[in-house]
């Protein structure tokens, strides 16, 4: 089922599966979110839980136990509940159930809140831990934009401005999008950019650590924006389908990092994903602003 939340700047169209944004124009109508054309990629911008990318061989162990989960956790896929709906704000919630614990031996509530403030929209990630042992999981956006975001303007007139200074580096990954250890510097030019072009996607995602929170997609021949900040996310990734022309850039926030090439990994050993107690809750926020 959709829904529609607006103000003055915005209008927001998201979707009950997965609690996914379908939609988001601004005041003169223009649409800024990947529409999910289906010869690159078919969604529009994926919330991932309880895991980021893939695991190897779609399994991990847990208390002595081995699981299966599919690339980006569950609840992409999963009819989620809309509650507290009101003209500029809604939340999605998702419960544990007899399917997920087949795959997520946890108890928990997983709520995603949308919330509009003049030009931005606000996302919040909320984890309550309802069991009675700690949770090992992983959270992250995955939404695309169109690129070019105007009419008349190419993919390539494009580039990513990096607010802040930093010496971001590259996570290093195989062929088969798993972490190979091999990390690296990533160079941005002398004022912190990244200059868009479709080959820098030939080898999949670029996954980025200690960057700045904030990034911004522009153009130097276009008039509009956007800005995503995440400053409670560890890890950035870019991405768009390989070996394509395709029209649009993903600005994907994550709080952990994928499988280690080869290894079936015990979630409760895996470095940097969240770790929350029995009877806590986890909130992590970030933003997508519209110029």
């Amino acid at each position: 089922m959709e829904h529609v939340i607006k103000n003055g700047s915005l209008s927001v169209v998201l979707s009950s599966m997965g609690g996914e944004l379908q939609s988001v124009r601004d005041h003169e109508n223009t649409e800024y979110l990947w529409q999910g054309d289906p010869r690159y990629w078919r969604n529009r911008a994926t919330n991932i839980f309880p895991y980021i990318g893939r695991l190897t061989n779609e399994a991990y162990t847990l208390y002595g136990n081995t699981y299966h989960m599919a690339i980006h956790g569950f609840a992409k896929c999963s009819e989620m509940e809309a509650e507290g709906q009101k003209s500029d704000c809604i939340t999605f919630s998702l419960m544990d159930n007899a399917e997920t614990r087949k795959i997520y031996p946890y108890s928990f509530l997983y709520r995603i809140r949308y919330s509009l403030h003049k030009n931005t929209l606000h996302t919040a990630y909320e984890v309550e831990n309802r069991d009675n042992k700690t949770m090992y999981f992983g959270l992250g956006g995955h939404p695309g934009f169109n690129v070019p975001i105007e009419s008349g303007l190419n993919f390539s007139d494009y580039y990513l401005a990096f607010h802040g200074s930093s010496k971001p580096i590259q996570v290093g990954m195989t062929g088969t999008c798993f972490v190979s250890g091999n990390d690296r510097p990533f160079v941005l030019t002398e004022d912190q950019c990244l200059l868009l072009d479709h080959s820098l996607f030939d080898n999949d995602a670029i996954i980025l650590k200690e960057m700045p929170s904030s990034v911004s997609l522009r153009s130097r021949n276009g008039s509009k924006s956007v800005t995503v900040s995440y400053p409670q996310m560890k890890y950035l990734g870019l991405w768009h389908k390989p070996h394509s022309d395709a029209p649009y850039l993903c600005i994907e926030p994550w709080t952990s990092l994928p499988a280690r090439q080869d290894m079936i990994e015990d979630l409760a050993n895996q470095p940097d994903l969240v770790s929350l107690e029995a009877g806590k809750t986890y909130l992590n926020e970030w933003d997508i602003t519209i110029g």
